[in-house]
């Protein structure tokens, strides 16, 4: 997914400023200001769910990206809900609506370690997003 060619690219986290594993631990290491300011903002209590962290950054191999940092769980030991989610989309939705973006990538929304069923989450995910005009990649679950 960080290598699809989208200029956006939406990061699962939880709020408590631990990108231990999965694709959250891929963005620390492959956009080290991305994780500078998510932590900043999980200490300060300023990234809950159904809110978004938007940040820039960049790296050699990928060059600059917008980093949609969505939480799915609270607590990195916790599973993800449903319903931070569908709160997170509505964010998501209304981010993009107003953004002069023009491709995002998007992986399975709290279906890896947080254990979401990818059959209710993709309805949901495909159903809010289905308005926008603009170049969409979801990368499903590897087993689902």
């Amino acid at each position: 997914m960080l290598e699809s060619g989208a200029e956006a690219l939406v990061n699962t986290v939880n709020t408590v400023g631990v990108m231990g594993k999965g694709i959250a631990l891929q963005f620390k290491q492959a956009f080290p200001v991305n994780y500078k300011e998510y932590r900043n903002a999980c200490k300060k209590g300023e990234l809950v769910t159904g809110k978004l962290l938007v940040v820039k950054d960049s790296n050699l191999l990928t060059g600059e990206k917008t980093i949609i940092n969505f939480p799915t769980k609270r607590d990195w030991k916790s599973p993800s809900k449903n319903e931070y989610i569908a709160s997170g989309l509505i964010a998501l939705l209304s981010f993009l609506k107003e953004s002069t973006l023009k491709s995002i990538a998007i992986p399975a929304l709290g279906c890896g370690n947080g254990g979401l069923d990818w059959k209710v989450i993709k309805p949901m995910l495909t159903g809010m997003l289905s308005e926008l005009s603009m170049d969409i990649i979801v990368y499903e679950p590897v087993q689902v």
